[in-house]
């Protein structure tokens, strides 16, 4: 996973108020925590911020009044009308350092002709280095047949990256159509 860099100012306004003109000002307040030291409110540029949080577990390196700080993205509170960025949470990190994270489950592949594939989770549980955390565990269902299940137990792992979900909990399941079908009149019913 590649660091992205962005500069960021002191935050000294606070509540609703300071949030409203800091985003009408097209930038994002802002914090970073961690590692046992106070909070470090800060403010954001837009573009560069919406570009770099597009994929999941963003690893930032802010750069604020000279100093430096290595962050991942913990949470974004977004508006639920207008969709748009309110508020970032950062996670300081340091090179090196596990972290947990929740990791896209991407599948690929087609199944045996006429079967039909259920995807139950769509991220799983991991523990990985900081710097070297994965963009998505990949499941490939190439041939696979009715009847089959595939489990976080059976997930293909980068090296350095420990499952923490249960092993046994289901990630896709694999089914005749009509089978399909029947489930989706009972859960109607």
């Amino acid at each position: 996973m590649s660091e992205i860099k962005l500069n960021a100012e002191l935050r000294n306004e606070f509540g609703k108020g300071a949030a409203r003109r800091i985003r009408r000002a097209d930038q994002i307040p802002a914090v970073i925590y961690g590692h046992g030291e106070a909070p470090l409110h800060i403010v954001l540029p837009i573009l560069q911020t919406l570009r770099a949080v597009r994929g999941a577990n963003a690893l930032l390196t802010v750069d604020v009044a000279g100093t430096e700080h290595l962050a991942l993205v913990k949470d974004i509170q977004r508006d639920p009308v207008l969709q748009i960025i309110e508020h970032i949470d950062l996670l300081t990190v340091k090179k090196g350092e596990k972290v947990i994270v929740d990791i896209p489950v991407v599948v690929i592949g087609e199944p045996a002709p006429s079967v039909v594939a259920n995807q139950e989770e769509m991220t799983i549980s991991l523990s990985a280095d900081a710097t070297l955390l994965p963009k998505h565990v990949e499941v490939d269902l190439t041939g696979r047949i009715a009847g089959q299940h595939i489990y976080a137990s059976d997930l293909v792992l980068p090296a350095n990256v420990e499952l923490l979900a249960d092993p046994t909990l289901l990630i896709v399941h694999l089914q005749e159509p009509n089978a399909a079908a029947d489930v989706e009149e009972e859960a109607a019913e």
